[in-house]
């Protein structure tokens, strides 16, 4: 009796070991800052996990476990398990990642959707490739432009110093006669401070995090693009959880990206009225800024259908097919 009470006792103590060894700890790379609405719905998503399987997700905003323009490396090599980048910046590795930030391409939430709809696919295959696993993508309201001198001609606006974050916005600041220079979302509001960037494109979303208004005085609401930020996940890391808990993953990424979709869209006007209530300057652009931001727009278009050649165009025209 003795003898089985002992072998019961030590079955019961190896399967907790068991349980315990398939126990584990994802670290989740986030660029923007803890109360940015991406990073409060990747700790909505990580804790859904967390609840509801053996995987533990802890998010590291605000770049504190790897900087902006690190993360994709980082979960690509599996120094990270999990991270959150901005989809068009990665243009480098992939013309197909730049799709969502064509200029004037799809200037709206529903056009971004059918544009998302029509990219995945090859966004996922993409990713495959590069041997990483695709959760959910989200999106930045549409772009808006911020300037330190009002935007009264093309002369006003030439050699002010532009933020760029990808290849788009960089080719975009030198065809208005900018000068572009790459400063990541942590670094924005000590460089329009220190005068290191005056004008830039971007989301309602960054301005209101970064209290721009205490340094730029002129936002203009252009609606140029809608860029997405997308979650992925290391291919090691993702084959070596069991069938449940990939499910239970992915359910929660899908939860996260409507919740994400949802509140940018909410966010938007909120975003912009909260410009004008601390004294910056909300407008439109004169109709000559705005036909040559256009004219730059359809410029940088059809150097990108060069570029993304049979891929890129078939994801256009299967975006054109849901218009």
């Amino acid at each position: 009796m003795k003898i089985t009470t002992g072998l019961s006792a030590l079955a019961v103590s190896l399967s907790f070991a068991a349980s315990a060894a398939q126990a584990e700890k994802w670290d989740m790379a986030l660029a923007y800052s803890a109360t940015n609405y991406h990073s409060e719905i990747a700790a909505e998503f990580a804790a859904e996990v967390t609840a509801n399987s053996e995987l533990e997700i802890v998010t590291h905003p605000g770049g504190s476990l790897f900087g902006g323009s690190e993360i994709f490396g980082a979960v690509r090599k599996g120094l990270a398990p999990i991270g959150e980048r901005l989809i068009s910046a990665l243009g480098n590795d992939d013309p197909l990642y730049e799709v969502d930030s064509i200029p004037f391409l799809a200037s709206s939430f529903a056009d971004a959707r059918k544009l998302y709809d029509a990219s995945k696919p090859t966004l996922v295959e993409t990713l495959e490739e590069a041997r990483l696993h695709f959760l959910y993508s989200c999106p930045w309201p549409p772009q808006g432009f911020y300037t330190a001198e009002e935007a009264t001609s093309l002369d006003a606006l030439s050699g002010l110093k532009f933020r760029a974050y990808n290849a788009t916005t960089s080719k975009m600041a030198e065809g208005l006669g900018m000068v572009p220079t790459k400063i990541e979302a942590a670094e924005l509001a000590q460089a329009f401070a220190t005068g290191v960037a005056q004008s830039m494109i971007s989301s309602g979303s960054t301005g209101y995090d970064r209290k721009l208004w205490e340094h730029v005085g002129y936002y203009y609401d252009v609606k140029a693009w809608l860029p997405r930020n997308m979650v992925i996940v290391n291919g090691k890391a993702w084959n070596g959880l069991d069938d449940a808990t990939k499910e239970t993953v992915t359910k929660a990424a899908a939860t996260a990206e409507e919740k994400c979709w949802s509140k940018a869209e909410e966010l938007d006007a909120w975003y912009v009225s909260q410009f004008t209530e601390n004294g910056m300057k909300v407008g439109t652009l004169p109709a000559e800024v705005q036909a040559a931001f256009e004219k730059v727009g359809a410029e940088l278009r059809a150097d990108w259908e060069e570029r993304a050649g049979d891929k890129g165009r078939a994801v256009l025209e299967a975006y054109e097919g849901m218009k």
